[in-house]
């Protein structure tokens, strides 16, 4: 098996921008000791202390948003607009848990016989983070940000074609003022992340990535007993019922396919239209997605960048090709631009059967899987039709609908007349091969603490 070199690759050209070496078992163990030690101090620093640190990280990241946002689109190929709007949710993001994480981790008072009894939430320790290339950043902060304020200590161990922007984030910790050892990148390679899982000094991992790379680090961490959160893929559905408003439901629904280049979880994925709408719904999405600019990512005129590797992008042509050849309809696009660079047409994909790939395969593309059905049951029926229940989308102005999707849609996050995002305030996860536990929101920050159950007599 050929090992991923830890290397920045331009995916809007193909060229090899710049190699790192990988941090040997030496740097690695002085890491975790590193971590350990700051640990014992930083885990009694006040909450006062901690949202001090984090603001003043928050600031680092506005002051030098374009500058960071260079790098990440260099590194995966976002354009560079959205990479300059994740940096500011991401310095919006250390802020909200700056703010509130003190009042969220409050001791819980429970009544009992007891004089006094209580749930309290205390820092677990060292948590190690294993995160994905979409969003280099924001993933990150997500575990980050709720991890610290806590009181723990973060290890991260970034995927191997962005470690500038790994290493760029321990930078902003640091020259912020956390103590050393609070926040450290680790740059080693995926065959390496299980001997670290199983190092006793690691009390929980964290991953954000692909179901197979999920099963993997909860088997190693089972192994060890240690506690895990897994944010997984997703074939999010986006369903258009009856009384929706179809040209913003259309408008809305191309952004919520191509965003991040189509690559993330819980991007749009599988349109699920009825009957009774799917013509004027089919024709304004399929426009739309013809429409659009595909192209340099630095250039503010591109509407669609390249695909972050050259795997990624022969990947999802070879789900196309298997829809095409087992009958599907594509509606526009279809085919990788001739030229440098992993580029790949905006698609709208129609005529779907349980036996081609789409169907059950989350593509991770701009690809969109169309689907006609007569009515809501067969809506929530493909809906569901799926081995993913991370987020759904679901358009209608009937409170009674709205409830009956609530209900039977086996998905982690519904959205209604919007499209599916993570914002720091609510709990972000999914359900079957999406992955447990929760990031953000308070549960997020509940998922990393020794939880104690005191009484007094």
């Amino acid at each position: 098996m050929q090992v991923m070199a830890i290397a920045t690759v331009n995916p809007a050209t193909g060229i090899t921008e710049k190699t790192f070496e990988p941090h040997d078992d030496s740097t690695v163990d002085k890491a975790l000791a590193a971590s350990v030690s700051a640990f014992s101090d930083f885990s009694h620093s006040s909450f006062v202390d901690r949202s001090r640190l984090m603001k003043t990280a928050a600031d680092v990241f506005d002051a030098e948003a374009p500058d960071i946002a260079r790098i990440m689109t260099t590194e995966m190929g976002k354009t560079f607009a959205s990479a300059r709007a994740e940096v500011n949710k991401s310095a919006n993001g250390l802020r909200w848990f700056a703010e509130h994480a003190e009042s969220l981790l409050d001791d819980e008072i429970v009544e009992t016989s007891a004089s006094d009894s209580r749930a309290v939430y205390r820092p677990l320790g060292p948590v190690l983070a294993v995160m994905p290339w979409n969003f280099p950043l924001w993933q990150v902060i997500r575990f980050a940000a709720p991890a610290l304020m806590v009181g723990n200590t973060g290890l991260l161990k970034h995927a191997s074609n962005v470690p500038q922007t790994a290493l760029l984030i321990e930078d902003v910790f640091r020259r912020a003022g956390y103590p050393q050892g609070v926040f450290q990148t680790l740059l080693i390679e995926s065959s390496r992340t299980e001997p670290v899982i199983a190092d006793d000094r690691v009390k929980a991992v964290t991953l954000t990535g692909s179901d197979a790379a999920g099963r993997s680090v909860a088997q190693a961490a089972g192994r060890a007993l240690k506690k895990t959160v897994l944010e997984l893929g997703g074939s999010d559905p986006y369903i258009v019922l009856r009384s929706a408003d179809i040209e913003r439901a259309a408008s809305v629904g191309v952004q919520a396919r191509v965003q991040n280049n189509g690559q993330s979880c819980i991007a749009a994925k599988r349109f699920i239209v009825h009957s009774d709408v799917y013509d004027e719904f089919a024709s304004a999405f399929v426009q739309t997605m013809s429409s659009l600019n595909v192209g340099d990512p630095m250039d503010p005129a591109t509407d669609v960048g390249p695909l972050a590797n050259e795997a990624g992008r022969d990947g999802i042509a070879d789900q196309v090709d298997d829809a095409r050849n087992q009958g599907a309809d594509i509606l526009c696009g279809g085919r990788s631009p001739e030229g440098p660079g992993y580029f790949y047409e905006p698609t709208v994909i129609a005529g779907i059967t349980p036996q081609m790939r789409v169907y059950s395969e989350e593509v991770f593309g701009p690809v969109a899987m169309l689907y006609r059905v007569g009515d809501n049951d067969e809506a929530l029926r493909i809906a569901n039709d799926s081995p993913f229940g991370l987020g759904a989308s679901v358009w209608t102005e009937d409170a009674t609908e709205r409830t009956q999707f609530t209900e039977g849609l086996e998905a982690g996050m519904i959205f209604f007349n919007a499209m599916v995002a993570s914002t720091p305030e609510l709990p972000f996860g999914g359900l079957k091969q999406s992955g447990y536990g929760r990031e953000l929101g308070d549960l997020g920050l509940r998922e990393f603490c020794a939880v104690k159950t005191v009484w007094v007599s």
